[in-house]
């Protein structure tokens, strides 16, 4: 079930990183991160693209509540959404990469498709 994990962290502070990190994906397509994490990602990033899809005043407000960049979200709604306009879900596909040197993290690289 998507939105279970916490990541280590209060629910204010998971709510920034993950803000954050779904709009350096949108930005620039592709980030590396934790398998976990990304798998979080994928779930909000994927709910974003789905808004987009229909461009009305209603969804961009709703984007801009989500995404902390106003360029971010102009490049979702007119480059990003309608890419995958005959595509119903699977924008993004995550890579799995090894274990981090430091902590053995599961490292994970998640982009568009």
């Amino acid at each position: 079930m998507p939105g279970t994990r916490k990541l280590g962290r209060d629910t204010a502070h998971r709510m920034a990183m993950l803000r954050g990190m779904v709009t350096f994906l949108l930005e620039n397509g592709k980030i590396e991160t934790t398998f976990s994490r990304a798998k979080e990602v994928r779930s909000m990033a994927e709910k974003m693209i789905t808004l987009a899809k229909e461009s009305n005043l209603h969804n961009k407000r709703m984007a801009l509540s989500f995404i902390t960049k106003e360029d971010v979200v102009k490049k979702l709604f007119d480059e990003i959404a309608p890419k995958y306009a005959d595509r119903n879900g699977g924008y993004t596909r995550i890579t799995k990469l090894g274990p981090r040197r430091g902590d053995s993290a599961e490292m994970a690289i998640i982009e568009l498709i």
